[in-house]
């Protein structure tokens, strides 16, 4: 597979962009590995990497993250973890795994040994690559759930929320992370100029915010839009923009991310139904 790999950055000029379809394609096979496992049928698939995969938003992300939806079995995370590392092990990636299982939101980080300057994208044998798995074993409830067929780069079957569970997830992030991420802001503009997406989730909302100890109104499909003009008009835009340039396919992509854009795209979108 390694080879495959080397023909997908052939060519590819930028170095950024390289480095991410070279962390797209080895989350495609850990993603490959978790399907093996059976983790498709107590995880759901979540997150800005979801919207990538499922949905083909052209920008890329870094992290994979899921919720434990089969509550009250084994979660499966560690075994899921050891086998993906014996798996990529065996096609010769040197990887070494930091598993941290304690807590409610399980988390391990695959990081690839050498593999930068191995594929001519670093001249450093000593920089690695790195990509975080998260698992939620208690997630707010409320998610709907979908099961759709992936192609890129791999052929997967994986379970999933919902487009309007995956819209309350973004709106949680905008609403209560405590810092600026320009994804977050990207991928709202990508959701809201998508006029066929469905409303978001508000049963899933509140609970998430419930969850992170919101101290706002409780969130309905009328006041939704409100909340999150109310909460752009704090964002730091110089600093999202340095976020997201990264991961942008298209450089130009970077104009959507203005308070007058997603202003815009909030007042301009129909109610539901």
């Amino acid at each position: 597979m390694k080879a495959y790999l080397r023909q997908l950055l052939t060519g590819e000029k930028n170095p950024l962009k390289a480095r991410c379809l070279l962390r797209e394609y080895l989350q495609a096979r850990l993603l490959e590995s978790f399907q093996a496992a059976g983790v498709f049928i107590p995880w759901a698939f979540q997150g800005g990497t979801a919207l990538r995969f499922l949905y083909s938003i052209p920008r890329f992300s870094e992290d994979l993250d899921f919720a434990l939806v089969t509550l009250g079995v084994a979660d499966g995370f560690q075994d899921a973890v050891r086998r993906a590392q014996r798996d990529l092990a065996a096609e010769n990636y040197a990887v070494r795994v930091k598993v941290q299982a304690g807590k409610i939101v399980k988390a391990a980080w695959f990081n690839f040994d050498g593999l930068l300057h191995e594929l001519g994208q670093s001249p450093l044998r000593s920089e690695v690559l790195s990509i975080k798995i998260e698992l939620d074993t208690n997630p707010p409830a409320g998610a709907g759930l979908a099961t759709s067929i992936v192609r890129r780069h791999i052929m997967l079957r994986v379970q999933h929320h919902d487009p309007a569970s995956l819209l309350a997830g973004k709106l949680h992030a905008v609403l209560e992370r405590p810092y600026t991420k320009g994804r977050d802001l990207y991928d709202l503009a990508w959701y809201l100029a998508d006029r066929s997406w469905p409303a978001p989730n508000t049963v899933l909302l509140n609970n998430a915010l419930a969850q992170s100890g919101w101290s706002g109104p409780r969130v309905t499909e009328q006041n939704w839009k409100a909340l999150a003009r109310k909460q752009l008009s704090q964002v730091n835009w110089k600093q999202a923009v340095l976020d997201i340039r990264p991961f942008l396919e298209r450089e130009k992509d970077v104009q959507w991310i203005t308070l007058e854009h997603l202003t815009t795209l909030l007042e301009e979108r129909p109610p539901p139904g």
